[in-house]
């Protein structure tokens, strides 16, 4: 018979690597409850998520607390809902009229043998090279591009900057980062005027040539709802649907 495929990681697993291989500037935990705070760059590590679906104790009080956290921290109050989040949570943010944005899904996969590009480069993730080719085709301003910084400079897993190149020119860019022997992908980014023609599965294949070089067993990323053309992209390398996530935020006063 053939040798069966080991089973994916679980969603705590995955959850729990995603905070170390994207982590928080300040961090404080309440409870199964966290609280991250990174400058305001990416909603992720400067929201609240929750981590066991019992901790539920307080939930009003709670929200209030971790909101008034980030907001001391000029950050906007968000929290990130998964299927570890409290049921009672999502039902006192509903009752007090918090939106529901961004809904995205967990693609993961075992890592396959995957090629190098041959005109990608891997950099070290604060290297000014890689920095000014995420600045360029993601067009961040200095404020963001600084929050981004500061966000790569408290990374302590194994990471690297990845960029391909077409005639001397960046035209794909990415990060991986690698905890718990998963590795994450994030700031995946084409340049709009060469996008179908490879170069993002090319940026992948030559991160996940890296993270399996280091180790790494799983892969993992983030893919938003709206978006099917990543979503084809990473099927096609071979990531199935993990789970769904949505963001809360405080609704507009009306």
């Amino acid at each position: 018979m053939p040798e069966q495929a080991a089973p994916l990681p679980s969603v705590e697993t995955f959850e729990r690597a995603g905070l170390e291989a994207w982590p928080g500037i300040e961090v404080k935990w309440d409870g199964n409850w966290v609280r991250r705070a990174a400058g305001g760059y990416t909603k992720r590590a400067n929201s609240v998520q929750c981590f066991d679906p019992n901790d539920d104790a307080d939930v009003e009080d709670r929200i209030i607390g971790a909101s008034s956290w980030l907001v001391v921290r000029g950050v906007k109050p968000v929290f990130r809902i998964t299927p570890l989040s409290a049921p009672a949570l999502n039902e006192a943010l509903d009752d007090a009229g918090w939106d529901t944005i961004d809904h995205s899904y967990l693609y993961a996969m075992p890592i396959a043998d995957h090629e190098q590009d041959s005109e990608a480069k891997l950099f070290s993730v604060l290297d000014p090279a890689f920095i000014a080719v995420q600045q360029k085709l993601q067009n961040y301003s200095e404020p963001v591009l600084a929050g981004m910084k500061a966000l790569l400079g408290v990374m302590a897993v194994p990471a690297t900057g990845i960029v391909v190149y077409r005639d001397s020119e960046p035209v794909a860019s990415g990060l991986m980062a690698i905890s718990n022997d998963i590795v994450i992908t994030g700031n995946v980014i084409t340049d709009p005027t060469r996008r179908r023609q490879g170069l993002a599965a090319a940026m992948m294949q030559t991160g996940l040539n890296w993270a399996k070089s280091k180790g790494a067993e799983t892969a993992a990323l983030n893919v938003q709802a709206d978006n099917p053309g990543a979503q084809a992209l990473y099927q096609k390398l071979g990531f199935t649907h993990q789970y769904d996530y949505t963001y809360r935020i405080p609704g507009a006063v009306k």
